[in-house]
């Protein structure tokens, strides 16, 4: 027998429309004239954030809202005294028939659902306060929803913790390893040699493709004004084992490849002598990040001219000096890598966890309105 069914176990539970158990109120309409820089209270509107704050409230802390415009149907916990705009609904219950909290949870699992009868054809999205009050609501006994409530808390307590404690471990190893790179970088005037980028290094220029010229898949990536590639080509520019910066777009971000690619006409890429290892050069290089973004002139397409970073100081030791601070660097960077891909998927298994114990949950059998 499963936990719902020993929670469900000898109870009754009714089935109503949400108009029979609740009230939606449309909020009362502000403008972005209106908002007030330090304002002390929310204006919540048709998005998924505050559309700004004032110092006046309309509803009070503990309400769901229902965004009726922009982001139609969706389904928020408001925990604080706020501004309910004009697009935004307001569900206020029949407490003596349905526990607030346990409706915020139900219609937070018919989210999709709220979605799906929004008019997705009209800009900007909207949704219609009737076909809301239709939704068929599951009624059981008020200590069942209680009970139900006090699960699905604890369980978004649990995730939002995790969470955090994954994020800080995260944020203390980027830290750890910004500190040993500045660290590991950091050299007296006359402690090593000294020459400038475009002394020591070859700039060249990566060649355009157009877009008819990509492909979905090949062998060799495409790299044009990001580090995500813009596609992929049969055929490479570029040796593995070199360091390049973007030069438009995302203009200053570094970047380094252990394999072969195609640098496209907003790529700047470094061909180093045998003195300096293009790993090394990479490493230096992102600690003079800020100094690079700072020359970045910002258009409307955001650009960096070579003149930028071609005289940028640059120091020279051994290659056996070199190649011991890329050894520790690659060690911290395959760490921090570790983790930054391993907490997106962390942090999805637990919310799918959660996620199916709040259906099951929530999860009664249809009876006839």
């Amino acid at each position: 027998m499963s936990y719902l069914d020993k929670l469900l176990q000898g109870v009754e539970v009714e089935w109503k429309t949400l108009g029979e158990v609740a009230e939606i109120i449309r909020g009362t309409r502000v403008t972005k004239r209106d908002l007030i820089s330090d304002g002390i209270y929310p204006v919540v509107s048709g998005g998924t954030g505050f559309m700004g704050y004032i110092n006046q409230f309309n509803r009070e802390e503990n309400t769901i809202t229902i965004a009726q415009y922009g982001t139609a149907g969706y389904v928020k916990w408001q925990n604080e005294k706020f501004w309910a705009n004009d697009v935004c609904f307001c569900v206020n219950p029949n407490i003596d028939i349905v526990e607030n909290r346990y409706l915020y949870f139900y219609l937070i699992n018919k989210q999709q659902y709220l979605y799906d009868i929004s008019n997705r054809t009209a800009v900007p999205y909207s949704i219609e306060r009737d076909k809301i009050l239709k939704l068929p609501i599951p009624i059981p006994p008020l200590s069942v929803q209680k009970e139900i409530v006090c699960i699905l808390d604890k369980f978004t307590e649990l995730t939002a913790e995790l969470t955090a404690e994954l994020t800080a471990e995260l944020t203390a190893r980027k830290k750890q390893y910004n500190y040993y790179r500045e660290k590991l970088l950091s050299f007296e005037e006359g402690e090593v040699e000294w020459k400038t980028l475009g002394e020591v290094a070859e700039i060249k220029r990566g060649k355009r493709l157009v877009k008819s010229e990509l492909e979905d898949s090949g062998n060799y990536a495409v790299f044009q004004n990001s580090m995500t590639p813009l596609g992929y080509y049969h055929q490479s520019n570029v040796q593995s084992d070199t360091t390049f910066i973007i030069s438009a777009g995302a203009a200053g971000e570094i970047g380094y490849s252990n394999v072969d690619f195609w640098a496209a006409d907003d790529v700047y890429y470094f061909i180093t002598p045998y003195n300096l290892k293009s790993k090394f050069l990479y490493y230096f290089l992102l600690t003079q990040q800020s100094k690079i973004s700072g020359q970045v002139r910002r258009a409307s397409v955001p650009r960096l001219s070579k003149t930028a970073f071609e005289k940028m100081s640059i120091p020279i030791p051994p290659l056996s000096e070199q190649q011991r601070i890329v050894s520790i660097l690659d060690k911290f960077d395959t760490l921090t890598t570790s983790i930054s891909e391993g907490l997106p998927k962390e942090i999805e298994l637990r919310q799918k966890q959660y996620e199916y114990y709040r259906d099951l949950l929530l999860s009664f059998p249809l009876s006839e309105l």
